[in-house]
This record gives C-alpha cells, sequence and structure tokens, in this order.
C-alpha cells in the first residue's frame, strides 16, 4: 500500500505546485502586502505547474487506487484551466472591484489558486467519491470569491444563493453516488461500468441514481434547470470571478461529466460500432437525458439573455446558453462529439474572457454594466468597441472568428451521427443569440452617447491584455489544425492503459 502510495505522489506534481502556490500566496501577502507581488506568486505558480502538466503529456495511469486517472484528456483541460487562470490573474491586477479591497487581496489569489487545485481533480476524478470531493473544495472557493466584495450591493447575495443552490445540488449528487454503491457495491467509475454491464440492476432506480448525479454536473456547468445561481451570482461577482466560473469551471465540470458519461454507461461489448463509436448499456437512455438537456439549455439561455439590460446578466444567460451548445457534444457519443465540445472550449475561453474584460474595462471607467452606457462607445473607444463586436461575433458563430469553427465541429458531429435535427435546432439558437448581441452593436455604433462624453484612455497593459484575447479569436478561425489534432488525440487516448 504505501510502494503504491508513494509511486502515485509522482503524478500529482501539478497538484503539489498549485498547493505550494496557494501557501505562497498567502506567505506573501502577509509579509509584503502588496498585490503585485502577491499576483506575481500566483502567476510563477502557474507556470511552474505548466511545466509539471507539459511534462505529463502521453502519460497514461490510473493513480490511489483508481481514484485519479492521468491521461491525455485530463492533460487537455489542465491546460486550458491553467491558461484561464493566468488571464484572470491579470484581469484582477486591472480591475477596480478588486483592487478597491485591498485587505482581501491575499485572501483573493489564493482562492483562486485553490478553485484551481479542486478543478484539477476534477478533470482527473475518476471514482464517484472523488469527484464529489473535488466538486466540493471547487465550490467552496468559488462560493467565498463570489461574495468577496463585500461592499457592492449585490454580492453578499451572490455568495448566499450560490451556497444554496450549490448545497442542494452537491445534496443530491452524494445521495445518487450513495444509489450506485448501493446497486453495485463500488465507487470508481471503471468497477462501476463492469457491474451495470453484467444487467441485473433495477433500471429505474439507476436512472433515478443517474438523474441526482446529474443534477451535481449540471450545476457546475450552469446547465437547465440547475442554473438558477448563474445570473444573480455572475451579476454580483466581481467580473473577474464571472469571467473565470463562465469558462474554467465549466470546463473541469464538462470533463467530469465526459469521463463519468464515456466510462460508467458505455457497453464495451458492442464491437460492431464504427470505431470511435459507443453504445450506451441497454436500458439506460443516457442519449435522450442529454438531448433533452442540451436543448431546453440553449433554448432558454437565449430567449431569457434577449431580456437582459446588464450586461454582465445578458453574458450570464448567454454562457448557459453555451453549455446547451457543448452539451451537443455530449449527445453524438462518439469520439468526434467528444473532440467537438473541447475544440469549443479553447474557442470559448479567447472570446467569453474577452467579452467580459471588455464590460470590466467599461466599468472601470463609467462605474455602470447597463446596456445603456455603451452608448456612443465605438466613437470614445474605438479599439474597445471592435474588439466587443470580434468577441460577440464569435459568441453568435460567425465566419471568420474562432467561435465559428467551434460551432462547426459541433454541428458536424451531429450530422455525421444522424442527429440533422438537433443541428438544425443548434443553427436556429445560434441565430436568436445574435439578436440580443446586435442591441451591443447597435448602442455602441449606432446611438450617440447622453450629452457630451470625453474618449475614454486605457493603460498600454490593459490594450495588450485586450489584443491577446483578440488575435486568438481571429487567428483560431483560419489556423486551428493542431489544436484539432490535440483534441482529437487527446479523447482517443482517454482513460488507462
Amino acid at each position: 500500500m504505501l510502494e503504491s502510495i508513494i509511486q502515485s505522489l509522482q503524478y500529482i506534481k501539478p497538484e503539489a505546485a498549485l498547493t505550494a502556490t496557494f501557501l505562497c500566496a498567502i506567505l506573501a501577502d502577509l509579509i509584503f502586502k502588496k498585490k503585485e507581488i502577491t499576483a506575481a506568486v500566483v502567476i510563477a505558480g502557474i507556470l511552474v505547474t505548466a511545466v509539471y502538466v507539459f511534462q505529463q503529456v502521453g502519460e497514461r495511469a490510473s493513480v490511489f487506487s483508481r481514484m485519479l486517472a492521468v491521461d491525455p484528456f485530463a492533460i487537455f483541460f489542465k491546460f486550458l484551466i491553467l491558461l484561464s487562470a493566468l488571464i484572470i490573474v491579470f484581469f484582477s491586477l486591472f480591475s477596480n472591484e478588486v483592487n478597491n479591497n485591498k485587505r482581501r487581496i491575499g485572501e483573493y489569489y489564493s482562492l483562486l489558486v485553490a478553485m484551481v487545485i479542486g478543478m484539477f481533480f476534477m478533470v482527473g476524478a475518476s471514482n464517484l467519491l472523488m469527484m464529489y470531493l473535488s466538486l466540493e473544495l471547487t465550490s467552496i472557493s468559488s462560493y467565498l470569491l463570489a461574495g468577496i466584495t463585500k461592499e457592492a450591493r449585490d454580492s453578499a447575495e451572490a455568495s448566499l444563493k450560490y451556497v444554496i443552490y450549490g448545497a442542494l445540488s452537491s445534496g443530491l449528487m452524494l445521495y445518487g453516488i450513495s444509489i450506485v454503491y448501493g446497486l453495485t457495491g463500488a465507487l470508481d467509475i471503471y468497477s462501476v461500468n463492469s457491474v451495470l454491464a453484467q444487467g441485473g440492476t433495477n433500471t429505474i432506480t439507476l436512472l433515478i441514481a443517474g438523474a441526482l448525479i446529474v443534477a451535481g454536473f449540471g450545476y457546475k456547468i450552469s446547465a437547465v434547470p440547475f442554473h438558477f445561481w448563474t445570473p444573480d451570482v455572475y451579476e454580483g461577482a466581481p467580473v473577474s470571478i464571472t469571467a473565470f466560473l463562465s469558462v474554467a469551471s465549466k470546463a473541469a465540470g464538462f470533463a467530469m461529466l465526459m469521463r463519468f458519461s464515456k466510462v460508467v454507461f458505455i457497453d464495451s461489448s458492442v464491437l460492431s460500432l464504427p470505431a470511435g463509436m459507443w453504445a450506451t448499456i441497454h436500458g439506460v437512455v443516457w442519449t435522450d437525458i442529454l438531448i433533452i438537456l442540451s436543448v431546453i439549455t440553449m433554448t432558454l439561455g437565449n430567449l431569457v439573455a434577449i431580456w437582459q439590460d446588464n450586461v454582465k446578466r445578458l453574458l450570464a444567460y448567454s454562457s448557459i446558453a453555451h453549455a446547451g451548445y457543448m452539451l451537443l457534444g455530449l449527445v453524438v457519443l462518439g469520439n468526434d462529439g467528444f473532440a467537438a465540445t473541447m475544440i469549443y472550449f479553447v474557442m470559448y475561453l479567447f472570446m467569453n474572457l474577452g467579452a467580459f474584460y471588455v464590460v470590466m474595462l467599461v466599468a472601470n471607467k463609467t462605474g455602470s454594466e447597463d446596456i445603456e452606457t455603451y452608448k456612443g462607445l465605438g466613437s470614445r473607444a474605438p479599439l474597445l468597441s471592435v474588439s466587443m463586436t470580434i468577441f460577440l461575433l464569435s459568441l453568435t458563430g460567425i465566419p471568420p472568428t474562432a467561435g465559428f469553427v467551434g460551432k462547426l465541429y459541433i454541428f458536424a458531429a451531429l450530422i455525421n451521427a444522424k442527429l440533422i435535427w438537433l443541428a438544425v435546432i443548434g443553427v436556429i439558437n445560434s441565430v436568436i443569440s445574435l439578436y440580443y448581441y446586435v442591441r451591443i452593436f447597435r448602442n455602441m455604433f449606432l446611438r450617440d452617447a447622453e450629452g457630451e462624453q470625453a474618449p475614454l484612455t486605457f493603460h498600454f497593459a490593459h490594450t495588450f491584455l485586450l489584443l491577446v484575447l483578440v488575435v486568438p479569436t481571429l487567428a483560431l478561425g483560419l489556423y486551428f489544425g493542431p489544436l484539432v489534432e490535440f483534441a482529437q488525440y487527446s479523447v482517443a487516448m482517454f482513460g488507462v492503459k
């Protein structure tokens, strides 16, 4: 046992590096009391972690008695989360909301790292208990970060709602896990699959357990009907945390759901299917559940977003809709669908973080997140307005932006799986989303600001970070071959040898 633990420890160097970063960030804040030094410690820790993750490329192992998987699939999402975290640290350095709370800067950066640790365990979790524990570690950190700006009127409300919905979803998930354990006598997902594949389990009880576990996943990815916390939390939390939750937290939740879907309910005894396609265990209507979730999620998200006047809240409902698009990739039950969702996530990272970054910069200057604030912005801040337009066009899925490529692979996977009607629903939802994004374009370029408004000027560092997000949003719409190959390789090499 001891030898097995020691051998397993070498596979969690990235998590160990992040834990050391967490502790160093606290000490840096206590000793130096300067946000720049604390942020620099976190940035250094993220870069060191990235090196350790890079060293694991090509590894396929199951460690700590099948609690955790180290494979290309997990590594793909770890890189995604680290890139998001790195960008968010720079967001935070430029955020008035964060920097006005000088007494809590140390806690802010430490909790940010704690969230990343939880997400790292989420993407590799191959045991139901590990899934729950990693989800809780991420959630508790995010509850605190959502309410970190206590002085803001809606910050405490956002945090409290987040805690209530999170506790309910976690409780449902834990109850579902207990039912699965009662049915199978196992907690690691490979053993659960082995027992279920033999048959003999009560189908209705299994479906109830699966639905309860999906409640935990659905809460993390903001899928309807587990989305109620999302608009209020996104609106009340600092923009930097809202952006992080919309990308990294969602990515970790999807990674966990994808691993659970591919392993637990897949019947590996069916050999007549083409390579890269899977069949669900007899009696489990997993595909139907995912179809229902994806359709109602993207439809409700897009329809409710039409009525929003707060840009952060509008992007919150947009984020819910995008969770629906990503779920379409899971419906396919094949390598193509999973790879398409992973490709979409990389595109989504740049365009969604970019949109939230513009919201933050405008809020820093004007003190408002209302859509009316954007009137005349095209003449007051041309680069900012053009960048926002690119991000929103990409979120809609219009070429030649990255968002178009992401949706193209999702819809192509659906068409190849003969789910053309589902692809049509996705396209219709994309058209609906264009309506509420156009409201922002209209205010920026076709409406004049009320009264005399001075031009908005930004520091070079602000502009540089904006370009760091804009360039990939355009470049990945034109050249995306290596990313596609990496995603396809990560899915093909899924799991242990």
